[in-house]
């Protein structure tokens, strides 16, 4: 197996991917809808729900002799070629910190074997395993699936269209019943049935109840909608699903799932495009995660506006015609007395500069706050800095600090050189309690 690893938002030259061009040559300066549409699953969701992870983004942008990676990460196969995307911020042989970022925000303790160094094969099958809860829920939040199904039947209350061939095979000599097809609009459908076989194979893994325990309403209602499962059925409903895709995008959560579902029982061989193109893979949006790692950290004290659900909208004006400029900050106190904003950022402390300042101003002043944070990962023992807000103009040469407000950019430090999982997870829970001491004492 030929592997490379890079990292994201990393330049690397273009003669570093001369080993694995197969996968290059069909993902490099292709934008991340075209990859989407193609096949490559991306999380979370679709590219347009994400604050971060835009249409026009690429995995690899050609500039020059190099190779820009941009704010995703994951892995990418063909054949016996894969390219691992790493974070930038771990400096572990394996990267523990995207595997505990995706385990924090998916809500799953260390169960299955993320490693980089594993298979490429059970690796890609271990993260669309981790991902199927997380989008059954999604699915099942709009009710269970429900479409027009033809079942056959056998009975003297004829209710459909009689199959003559069907009739003659099962009633000679006649003894009273009508063979007939009847279109009925059924939950117990060719996707409800897909999830269900989806279900029983996870089951089968040693850790697959472990799994299942966070979406265990969902599957009680899965299973009770598809009582004509039967196990011998599995390759007819796979191809019946390649076949007929949901298209309704009101149920955008459920063709997701069932793209997700096809992976799975395939054996994690699912193709982009067709003929020859075997490249498959996962991509994550990495400031996405990590917005929702901060989320799960300070939650409690800090409402969380989601443009990705469209949660939360604020506005910065208003007219007679009603409210315009639409925002989603990244976080909101909920203490009204003292307001204050936060504003996520997956980059290292020296890269927050301009833009970022402007977008938290405007925040402040729109909620009326005195104070501001930019929360990032933090890679060099980096303290906490403030910086106040001038006053006065250098045409003017009375320029100054104010006393009142400020903005602080304050890092979480990301544990480097572990040996383990398990040692990275001791250190940072302890790089966590620095970080909120820092933070809520700011």
């Amino acid at each position: 197996m030929t592997v490379l690893k890079i990292k994201d938002n990393a330049v690397v030259n273009k003669t570093k991917f001369k080993k694995i061009n197969n996968i290059t040559s069909k993902i490099a300066d292709k934008t991340l809808e075209q990859l989407e549409n193609e096949g490559i699953f991306l999380f979370p969701e679709t590219i347009t729900n994400s604050n971060d992870m835009t249409k026009e983004q690429m995995v690899l942008k050609s500039v020059n002799n190099n190779y820009l990676s941009s704010n995703v990460m994951g892995f990418l196969g063909y054949g016996n070629d894969q390219l691992i995307i790493e974070s930038r911020f771990s400096t572990e042989k394996e990267d523990y910190f995207f595997q505990y970022l995706v385990n924090r925000v998916l809500k799953y303790p260390n169960i299955i074997n993320l490693n980089a160094s594993t298979n490429w094969d059970v690796q890609l099958s271990n993260w669309t395993l981790l991902l199927f809860s997380h989008y059954l829920k999604s699915a099942l939040q709009k009710g269970a699936f429900k479409k027009y199904v033809y079942n056959e039947y056998n009975n003297s209350n004829v209710k459909g269209v009689i199959d003559v061939a069907r009739h003659i095979q099962k009633n000679t000599p006649f003894v009273g019943n009508i063979a007939y097809t009847q279109r009925e609009f059924s939950y117990d459908n060719s996707l409800m049935e897909l999830i269900r076989h989806t279900i029983e194979y996870i089951k089968k893994k040693p850790y697959g109840n472990q799994l299942l325990r966070n979406v265990k309403d969902e599957v009680e209602i899965v299973i009770a909608k598809t009582p004509n499962y039967e196990y011998h059925n599995r390759p007819k409903i796979i191809a019946e699903n390649k076949k007929y895709l949901v298209r309704n995008a009101y149920y955008h959560e459920y063709r997701i799932l069932q793209r997700l579902c096809i992976m799975i029982l395939q054996h994690y061989k699912y193709q982009v495009g067709s003929n020859d193109n075997q490249i498959h893979g996962i991509l994550f949006d990495g400031a996405w995660l990590w917005e929702e790692y901060l989320n799960s950290l300070i939650g409690d004290i800090f409402y969380h506006p989601m443009n990705k659900k469209r949660k939360g909208a604020q506005y910065l004006f208003s007219t007679e015609k009603g409210k315009t400029g639409l925002i989603y900050p990244d976080f909101i106190s909920k203490n009204s007395n003292n307001r204050i904003i936060a504003d996520a950022k997956y980059k290292p402390i020296n890269n927050i500069s301009n833009k970022d300042y402007l977008q938290v101003l405007a925040y402040m002043l729109r909620f009326d706050s005195k104070k501001g944070f930019y929360l990032y990962p933090e890679q060099d023992n980096q303290e906490k800095l403030t910086l106040m807000l001038n006053q006065g103009s250098r045409y003017e040469h009375n320029v100054e600090s104010r006393r009142d407000i400020c903005v602080i950019k304050c890092g979480l430090r990301i544990p480097s050189f572990s040996n383990s999982y398990e040692e990275f997870l001791s250190k940072i829970k302890l790089s966590e309690k620095v970080f909120l001491k820092n933070f809520v004492t700011s």
